[in-house]
């Protein structure tokens, strides 16, 4: 089976205007450096719809659903917190990046792909359930995991590597003992969550991993950290492995201090890969989050498809 692929145009017409990070020119840089992967290993979808906002309810206030559509028709362009642009194809991107999650989700379900990567934007790791936060306007790993749910998956990994920690996505499964919520992040550090005593809530206490990490962290000390993630992957069992795939502990990504290689990447995607292949089956799917410089984040890309595509 292939590694699925998801992406469409509308990502590129989400714009977020002259020096902000997080802008069109990721995405594309990124198209270009993996316009040659074969394709007799890798299925490109690009024909998933807009999500509704029943699906997009899953996770996000319909009040608050209504407001994006709502500020984006009619006054096109502005911000929906201090760094969270929004154009008037903004909307339809993030309804769009909600899709091609769950899509892909499917596919890998029902065995036509064996594993994949959204390649979306707007980002979705730090949005709220009723406000839209660094660079996030809807979780789209969290709304896929809450559909994973509805098919009848009882046990699912959220792993997020991003630089900086997953509020968003921790906040929604703080109390759900059936989602294991692990994050890898620089701390202290945007956006101040993340510490090692969140642990989770009620019922969910004891799902919610933090490992957060010095300024500077090497390699080693993120391989380091996943003896700990096999340890509790072997309690928890697993059955379909989510990942929040940001690259911004690049040693080269300009909004953080941590020193990962490329090749870091490869080394992190075969960990992750690992867990899916003993515990949920080979059932693995990432979704792109932070990165922000264009060369790196494009090489680390390429190695985490790759990676992904290996038998």
């Amino acid at each position: 089976m292939k590694t699925g692929i998801s992406f469409h145009e509308s990502f590129l017409d989400h714009k977020t205007g002259p020096g902000h990070p997080e802008t069109h020119v990721r995405l594309e840089s990124i198209l270009e450096a993996i316009s040659d992967l074969p394709s007799e290993f890798f299925h490109w979808n690009k024909s998933f719809i807009e999500a509704p906002l029943s699906l997009i309810s899953e996770i996000h206030d319909p009040n608050y659903v209504r407001l994006v559509a709502k500020v984006c028709e009619e006054k096109g362009n502005g911000y929906l917190d201090g760094d969270t642009v929004f154009s008037p194809n903004t909307f339809k991107a993030a309804s769009l990046a909600v899709g091609a999650g769950v899509a892909l989700a499917q596919d890998i379900l029902y065995g036509k792909l064996k594993n994949g990567m959204a390649l979306v934007r707007p980002p979705g790791h730090h949005a709220e359930s009723d406000h839209a936060m660094g660079f996030c306007l809807f979780n789209n790993i969290a709304i896929t995991a809450k559909y994973l749910q509805s098919q009848g998956i009882k046990r699912i990994l959220i792993l997020d590597w991003d630089v900086h920690h997953g509020n968003g996505t921790q906040h929604q499964f703080y109390e759900d003992e059936s989602v294991y919520f692990v994050s890898l992040h620089q701390y202290p550090f945007y956006p101040g969550t993340g510490s090692e005593k969140e642990r989770g809530q009620g019922k969910g206490f004891g799902t919610t991993l933090n490992l957060p990490m010095a300024r500077g962290s090497e390699e080693k000390q993120y391989l380091d950290q996943f003896s700990l993630i096999h340890k509790e992957m072997e309690r928890f069992q697993p059955e379909f492995v989510l990942v929040s795939a940001g690259f911004d502990a690049h040693k080269n990504d300009p909004l953080a201090g941590m020193n990962l290689k490329t090749v870091s990447y490869e080394h992190m995607t075969n960990e992750v890969k690992e867990i899916s292949r003993v515990h949920a089956g080979g059932k693995l799917l990432s979704f792109l989050e932070g990165g922000y410089d264009f060369q790196a984040l494009s090489e680390s890309v390429k190695v985490h498809l790759e990676t992904l595509a290996q038998s």
